[in-house]
């Protein structure tokens, strides 16, 4: 059973830190590109950043320079750090994993929550 379990939301205020992780199982990850996602309410969901087999990661223009994405193969985990956060921030963040074949999971969410 594939299982994406995301983790690591909450409040902050603006100009925080977060760091958000995904907890992958039942799939071979090393062979997955991953991703974040988010949605935010009334707005449809957008990619926030992707990470490659290789580990190449790219960006929605909005988050660059703020968040950075990384994978460790070794504990089928990906993470999203996310800096100088802002309130259009706010959003539920889903993990996502694409063989970039006909193989594509999610996760169930966690929310960010950018507020003073």
């Amino acid at each position: 059973q594939v299982q994406l379990v995301e983790s690591g939301g909450g409040l902050v205020q603006p100009g925080g830190s977060l760091r958000l992780s995904c907890a992958a199982s039942g799939i071979s990850f090393s062979i997955y590109a991953m991703a974040w996602y988010r949605q935010a309410p009334g707005k449809q969901r957008e990619l926030v950043a992707r990470i490659s087999t290789s580990g190449a990661g790219t960006y929605t223009d909005s988050v660059k320079d703020r968040f950075t994405i990384s994978r460790d193969n070794a504990k089928n985990m990906v993470y999203l750090q996310m800096n100088s956060l802002k309130p259009e921030d706010t959003a539920v963040y889903q993990c996502n994993a694409n063989d970039l074949g006909f193989r594509d999971y999610w996760g169930q969410g966690t929310q960010v929550t950018v507020s003073s």
